[in-house]
C-alpha cells in the first residue's frame, strides 16, 4: 500500500462514537488504497499532564488494544507518553509521527481533536500541516445519541454513578474490569456461605459505584460464569473510611479455585446499594435474595 489513513487520540473504552469514526476512516482508506492506523498511548495524557485530577479509565490498554483490533484495524500504534512527549509540540509531532514514522496521507480525527503541548494543536492546524507534508485531514462530526455526544467522559460519570446500563448503551457493551483474583478477608465462604473470587483491580480503572451488580465472570480459559458481583468497602465488618474498595464476584452454581487467574468481570445491572446490616444473618440472608435476583435478571437477559 501507498500510505496510510491514520487517526490520533486515547480512545478510552473504544465507545460507540470511537468505532463510528473507525468505520469512517476504513471506508475513507479502503477507497484510497491505504492501511489504517490508531495511534494511541500507553496512559491517558492527563495522567502526565494532570495527574492530580486524571480521569480514571474505562479500559487498561490489553483491553483498548483487542477492542480496536476488533474495529478491523490493521495496525495500533502505541506511544508512551511521558513529560517529553507532553512538552512536544504540535508540529513536531506531526513531523516524527504521521510523517516520518506512518508516511499518512490521510488522518481522521473528531472535529473537537487537541494534541502537543498545552493542547495548541487542533484540526485547522492540522489541516493547515497536512497541505504542508501532502495529507488530507477530516475533522469527524461526534456521534450523539439524541441526549448528547458518545464521550468518554460521559461513560465514566455513568458508570461512576453505578448507571451501568447507560454506560453499555454508550460502550456498545457492558462496562468491564480486569484483575487477578486474590485471597480477601476469608469470610465469603466460611462465614457468609458464598464464596466469591476477590479482584485485584488497577487503581487508574473506571469501577461502578458501591453497590451490588448482576454482571458476568470470564475465566482465564474463556469460560463466561453469570455472577452476583459486590463492589464497596464492606461496611458491617469494618467502620467507615477504614477499608478500601474490594470487587467480589459470586460465580453462579461454581465450585472451584479461581487463585491467580487473570480474570475479568462484566457488570450488566445494579441491583442495589450496599448498605450496612444490623447483624451477619440480616447480611446473610439479604445475600439469598442478591443472588436469586442476579440469576433472574441474567436468565431474562440471555
Amino acid at each position: 500500500m501507498s500510505g496510510t489513513a491514520v487517526t490520533i487520540g486515547a480512545y478510552d473504552g473504544v465507545h460507540l462514537g470511537h468505532r463510528a469514526l473507525l468505520r469512517e476512516l476504513s471506508e475513507l482508506a479502503a477507497a484510497e488504497g491505504l492501511s489504517t492506523v490508531v495511534v494511541t498511548f500507553d496512559r491517558h495524557p492527563a495522567g502526565v499532564v494532570r495527574p492530580e485530577s486524571a480521569p480514571p479509565q474505562l479500559t487498561d490498554l490489553e483491553q483498548k488494544l483487542e477492542l480496536l483490533a476488533a474495529c478491523g484495524i490493521d495496525r495500533t500504534l502505541v506511544i508512551a507518553f511521558d513529560r517529553e512527549r507532553a512538552d512536544e509540540s504540535a508540529e513536531d509531532f506531526v513531523k516524527e509521527v504521521l510523517v516520518r514514522t506512518l508516511g499518512a496521507r490521510l488522518v481522521v480525527v473528531g472535529e473537537d481533536f487537541h494534541f502537543g503541548h498545552g493542547r495548541k494543536g487542533n484540526v485547522a492546524l492540522l489541516t493547515k500541516l497536512g497541505r504542508d507534508y501532502g495529507f488530507e485531514v477530516i475533522g469527524a462530526r461526534l456521534t450523539g445519541d439524541g441526549t448528547g455526544a458518545v464521550s468518554s467522559t460521559r461513560i465514566r460519570t455513568l458508570v461512576a454513578a453505578g448507571d451501568v446500563v447507560g454506560a453499555a448503551k454508550l460502550l456498545g457493551r457492558p462496562h468491564e474490569v480486569r484483575g487477578i483474583v486474590v485471597h480477601g478477608d476469608g469470610r465469603g465462604g466460611p462465614v457468609l456461605g458464598f464464596p466469591t473470587a476477590n479482584m485485584m483491580i488497577d487503581d487508574a480503572i473506571a469501577l461502578p459505584a458501591d453497590g451490588i451488580y448482576a454482571g458476568y465472570f470470564t475465566r482465564a480459559d474463556g469460560s463466561v460464569h453469570p455472577a452476583a458481583i459486590s463492589v464497596g468497602r464492606r461496611p458491617t465488618f469494618y467502620e467507615p473510611g477504614t477499608a478500601s474498595v474490594l470487587v467480589e464476584a459470586y460465580l453462579l452454581h461454581f465450585e472451584g479455585d479461581l487463585y491467580g487467574e487473570l480474570s475479568r468481570v462484566s457488570f450488566v445491572c445494579r441491583l442495589r446499594d450496599e448498605r450496612e446490616f444490623e447483624s451477619v444473618d440480616a447480611l446473610i440472608a439479604q445475600m439469598h435474595q442478591d443472588v436469586a435476583e442476579a440469576e433472574r435478571v441474567l436468565s431474562a437477559e440471555r
